[in-house]
C-alpha cells in the first residue's frame, strides 16, 4: 500500500510539473495583487496605529472572559462579581493610560 501511495504521489507531482507554467516570481507575489511593490509591507502605516491595535486586542481578550463569566456568575455568587469588578477596573486603568499617550485620538 505504501507503493501505491508513493506512486500516486510521485505521478501527481510529475503532472503537476509538465503542466505548470513558469511565471515570473514578482508578478505572483501575493502583495498588491501581483504588482511590483512600491514600499515594505510592514512600512505602510503609522507607528499610532499599533497601539490602537494593542486596545483592540486588550479589549477582544476582555471580551473573551466576559462571556463565560456571564454565564456562571449566578453559580459562583458573589466572589464572581468583585473578580469582575477588579477585572474591569484594570482594563479602566488601561482606558485611561491610553487616553493619556493619545491612543484615542483618531487624527
Amino acid at each position: 500500500m505504501a507503493v501505491v501511495a508513493a506512486l500516486i504521489v510521485a505521478g501527481l507531482y510529475l503532472a503537476h510539473r509538465a503542466a505548470a507554467i513558469a511565471s515570473a516570481p514578482l508578478e505572483t507575489l501575493p502583495f498588491q495583487s501581483g504588482w511590483r511593490p512600491e514600499e515594505h509591507a510592514l512600512s505602510r502605516y503609522h507607528v499610532r496605529w499599533y497601539l490602537a491595535t494593542l486596545l483592540f486586542l486588550a479589549f477582544d481578550v476582555e471580551m473573551l472572559f466576559m462571556y463565560p463569566w456571564a454565564v456562571v456568575v449566578a453559580r459562583l455568587g458573589a466572589a464572581a462579581i468583585v473578580e469582575m469588578f477588579v477585572f474591569l477596573g484594570g482594563a479602566f486603568v488601561a482606558v485611561l493610560w491610553a487616553w493619556r499617550e493619545g491612543a484615542l485620538r483618531w487624527a
